[in-house]
């Protein structure tokens, strides 16, 4: 078409277009946004050029940064055909950096450099962050997230030199079997899916880059492809109109920057038969520019599509899309013959020079406005580190966390309650990796894997358990790969559900529970979108209360689920996990507390360590260093168990007594000899529980009971104490065929109490209080602690991996050892407890004799601090809790509670003296400690066995290095 109006009023023209659009407007200081210095360096750009310049600046040329032979292409097309920008795909940061740089370097005018980002750099680079898809983020109901996660982008884009993202893609997916789109999709409903993209466009021009709505007008309901043919919208204007024009008409009035044309047939919007909409100027200038007021940039889609490209010869439809109207001819099969035409088309007056003006031009202001007028390259220092920060990390788990979607939930099956009821069974599904799903639930419970080779023997060994989660997970590497169950999946999937209380957990598209026939057994559906470890992460924490389910589903299912679907539940105060920003704390300044563990480990302080953080009920630092022993052979892992030592105190023993105060039945005024009448008359009678358990009661700091059975001259083990095979008179194990008398049990407590107390009144640490609370308390229930602590607290909290004897339950590999005891036992100590006088009763002491994992010990804590309540469990009052964490001698200087070390009342003590006087805890002789702390609501559990494979070692002690990590902890507080 010939434009015939005067040049004067296009000019005039087109600066009130550029002024009113994406292009002209700016709502970030990222941004430039100077109108009379834009049109001054846009008019001085333009008025320099030469028809061949101008016509340059339309095409946005392809290259693939891996790809060093395009490298050549792309400056050969600089130098002689001065194109306008670059479209990075496949590749890596620093190598498309350089590329960058040296292009830019190249050109005459600076190059306008897009990218396909719609999740990510991830979407084509390597060593980049990939966000989750388009449909998993419109299951999310807080649009600021989505906001943010358009910023991240942005931020990395604009870190790469990268100035317009080819996003967000505002296709109103309402087709399933969409080919192209499908995930790329915020969902069918078209208000969501507006919602969605415009807080994702504001979140990206936030952070300095600009936006692209597309497929225009519409590529969301189809079953075609458009790189591979010409797909078909085939609905009518009012249609079209009322649903995929919907999210452009609201975007267009919020300052969107762009517009990319699909090749579409849209026979309803153009009359030529077959006709693309890019190349259709009904559509792209009728429609489009006219109709609906859009004057920002228009982007074709690629032009060597199939769908656009096929039937045509190279340069043909990038003079057609031009002449529809659009600005950027994206991808150009052939740059050379297609400036040609133009150029040809132009001299035989079709296109006029306030048309190419008014294109030009707009690409100029862009240009502008990105900062484009001067030119900073790219550093490439730290570039991989900036693309993958710890906010990234952050912002990923907020993403999914707020994503997953519970579709059912018949009888409340979700959250997962009543733990010590349940034997659950996770049975696995489809052709990708489950274990972080695995993983994190055993975080939770003891969770088997249950696989069989036939249906017939999975049922079967299902029988065993009353909680079966399946999980089905299909590959994660790209928003199209395979996402269907198989016919035998189906089928598998139908009986397990027929026969058992199931839970299915969905780690693909929703999609493809259409396939499913029937839902009717299947007590609850949870959805994580994508097989994402982190969606693993989240939706087992939705699945055992950690976290709320707060998800939509963003497409129909059938009609037992339309769109919108989605319970609300509310967490039952077990621990989360999560990223230490979510919680206010700083990731690069906890990482000093790696350096510490290394240190520890490299001057031999310790062979490995367990380190684990949480803070708001959030574990955001767990990690594992080391090995079991020097020897490296074994790597210390979430599940390696280490002898607790004196933690047994306040984690086994304490919560019993506290159990027992509420019930009323002793109290702190309690005498000893009330508790263990054997006592009444002696030295001890009149001691009180209080005094006893605040290490004030004048009792001896520790007896060594095994050195008496021993024989005095040979200082070996005497026969009428030890024997290497069980008996009916040595029944008690302390160690491998090591048995002592059944009745040793009573000499401990004779000896306590013929034991002399100090003669002046202070603070004195004893074990003593915690050898006659366990007679006391295996007396009261008539079961010893062992069974108690399961029935009491560690089975309620779902603490699987913490007990008593845990040769019982697990294999001794996965138990750290503590000692080669040379003196007593002579035998390397591993899975029997450390702690002589806890060994001598058989391993399970009041003292000592726990066994546990810093995962399991971080429940036990938190219970402490969520007020003695945890997964939906009461086991202690508040009031309890805070009656025991009490310095009632501070002004005589004793630092403790009632149970609980409490922090230094001076120099020395179990911390950094930079915790709150609220915190309490313990630590443990192998080289343990577990804090708390109500007032920052931070749990630390630090677990190690320092005294293999010599006790004698204290380097670890010396160096203080439990107490500089809780320093570490504090100073990484960043509210």
């Amino acid at each position: 078409m010939k434009l015939k109006q005067p040049q004067r009023f296009y000019t005039f023209l087109l600066f009130l277009l550029i002024s009113l659009s994406g292009i002209g407007q700016n709502t970030n200081p990222l941004l430039v946004d100077n109108y009379p210095a834009q049109k001054q360096w846009v008019d001085s750009i333009y008025d320099s050029m030469s028809l061949e310049r101008k016509v340059g600046q339309l095409f946005m040329a392809s290259i693939w940064s891996q790809n060093d032979n395009e490298a050549d292409t792309i400056r050969k097309l600089i130098k002689e055909h001065h194109i306008g920008g670059l479209i990075f795909s496949k590749g890596g940061p620093v190598k498309q950096a350089k590329l960058t740089n040296e292009f830019q370097e190249m050109s005459e005018v600076p190059l306008l450099v897009g990218m396909d980002a719609e999740w990510g750099l991830a979407m084509r680079l390597d060593s980049t962050f990939a966000l989750p898809w388009n449909m998993t983020l419109g299951a999310i109901q807080n649009n600021e997230l989505v906001a943010d996660a358009g910023a991240a982008i942005s931020r990395h884009a604009r870190r790469l030199g990268v100035h317009f993202n080819f996003a967000p893609v505002v296709d109103i997916n309402t087709n399933p079997d969409n080919p192209i789109i499908g995930n790329r999709s915020f969902g069918e409903n078209k208000i969501n899916v507006t919602e969605k993209a415009l807080a994702f466009m504001r979140g990206m021009q936030r952070e300095g880059a600009l936006s692209t709505a597309k497929h225009f007008p519409g590529h969301g309901d189809t079953d075609q492809d458009s790189h591979k043919s010409l797909p078909t919208i085939n609905f009518s204007s009012e249609r079209i109109d009322n649903v995929e024009l919907y999210p452009y008409k609201e975007l267009i009035p919020q300052g969107l920057s762009s517009v990319m044309v699909a090749h579409l047939n849209v026979p309803a919007l153009e009359s030529k038969d077959g006709l693309p909409a890019s190349i259709s100027e009904s559509i792209v200038t009728g429609i489009l520019k006219n109709n609906m007021g859009f004057n920002g940039l228009i982007f074709t889609d690629a032009l060597g599509m199939k769908g656009v490209a096929k039937n045509k010869e190279p340069g043909e439809v990038d003079l057609q899309a031009f002449l529809a109207g659009n600005d950027i001819l994206l991808m150009s099969e052939d740059v050379g013959k297609a400036s040609e035409s133009i150029i040809e088309a132009y001299n035989e007056g079709i296109i006029s020079e306030s048309r190419l003006e008014l294109s030009v031009k707009k690409i100029l202001a862009a240009k502008y406005k990105v900062g484009l007028s001067v030119f900073k390259p790219i550093s490439t220092n730290f570039l991989i580190d900036e693309l993958n920060t710890s906010r990234d990390d952050a912002l990923l788990d907020e993403l999914f966390e707020n994503a997953i979607t519970l579709l059912k939930n018949n009888k409340a099956v979700v959250p997962v309650k009543d733990l010590p009821e349940k034997k659950i069974a996770y049975v696995n599904f489809g052709d990708a990796d489950g274990s972080e799903f695995l993983g994190q639930m055993r975080k939770y419970a003891q969770v088997d894997w249950v696989k069989a080779e036939k249906l017939s023997d999975l049922l079967e060994k299902l029988e065993a358990y009353n909680y079966v989660v399946v999980g089905y997970h299909k590959p994660d590497k790209s928003p199209w790969s395979s996402y269907k169950f198989s016919d035998k999946e189906l089928v598998w999937l139908h009986e397990i559900a027929r026969k058992n209380k199931t839970v299915l957990s969905l780690f693909t598209r929703p999609y493809a529970l259409l396939d499913v026939k029937s839902f009717a057994n299947l007590e609850g559906i949870l959805v994580g979108y994508q097989n994402h470890p982190v969606a693993q992460q989240k939706l087992a924490q939705v699945l055992f209360g950690a976290l709320d389910a707060k998800g939509r589903l963003p497409v129909s299912l059938k009609n037992e689920f339309p769109e919108g679907t989605g319970y609300n539940t509310n967490n039952i105060n077990r621990l989360a996990y999560g990223k230490p920003e979510s919680v206010g704390m700083n990731s690069a300044k906890l990482k000093k507390i790696d350096s510490l563990v290394n240190y520890a480990i490299d001057k031999k302080m310790t062979p490995g360590a367990q380190v684990l953080i949480a803070r708001k009920g959030k574990v955001i630092y767990q990690k594992n260093f080391g090995y079991q022993t020097y020897e490296k052979e074994l790597p210390v892992t979430d599940t390696t168990i280490y002898d607790l030592a004196s933690l047994t105190k306040i984690l086994g023993t304490l919560p019993l007594v506290m159990e027992l105060d509420e019930e009323e039945v002793i109290d702190f005024n309690t005498k000893l000899e009330e508790l263990l009448p054997v006592f009444k008359g002696s030295n001890k009678g009149s001691l009180r529980l209080q005094d006893m358990l605040m290490h004030y009661a004048r009792l001896q700091a520790w007896i060594p009971f095994y050195v008496s059975t021993l024989d005095p001259k040979t200082k070996k083990l005497s026969g009428s104490y030890y024997s290497d095979i069980p008996s009916e008179v040595f029944n008690t194990q302390v160690a491998a065929d090591m048995y002592i008398r059944n009745d040793i049990g009573d000499t401990i407590v004779d000896i306590i109490k013929r034991s002399d107390l100090d003669s002046r009144l202070r603070y004195k640490y004893s074990d003593l209080p915690y050898y006659l609370l366990k007679y006391y308390l295996e007396a009261y229930y008539n079961s010893n602690l062992h069974n108690l602590t399961q029935e009491h607290i560690y089975k309620p909290l779902g603490a699987s991996y913490t007990g008593y004897l845990p040769l019982t339950r697990f294999d001794t590999l996965q138990i750290a050892p503590t000692e080669y005891d040379k003196l007593w036992r002579r035998q390397v100590v591993r899975g029997f407890v450390h702690d002589q006088g806890a060994a001598m009763q058989g391993g399970i002491g009041g003292h000592a004799g726990l066994f546990s994992t810093a995962n399991d010990v971080a429940k036990i804590m938190q219970t402490y601090l969520n007020g003695g309540s945890y997964g939906g469990e009461k086991l202690l009052d508040k009031a309890t809790i805070e009656k025991y964490n009490t310095c009632y001698y501070c002004e005589d200087n004793v630092r403790r509670g009632v149970g609980f070390d409490k922090p230094q009342l001076g120099d020395a003590g179990p911390t950094c003296n930079c915790v709150s006087m609220m915190s309490f805890g313990h630590t443990g002789f192998t080289g343990t400690l577990a804090w708390a702390d109500p007032e920052e609501e931070i749990v630390y559990v630090f677990l190690s066995n320092r005294t293999y494979p010599d006790s004698n070692n204290r380097k670890l002690i010396r160096e203080d290095i439990r107490s500089e990590i809780q320093k570490v902890i504090y100073e990484s507080i960043d509210y």
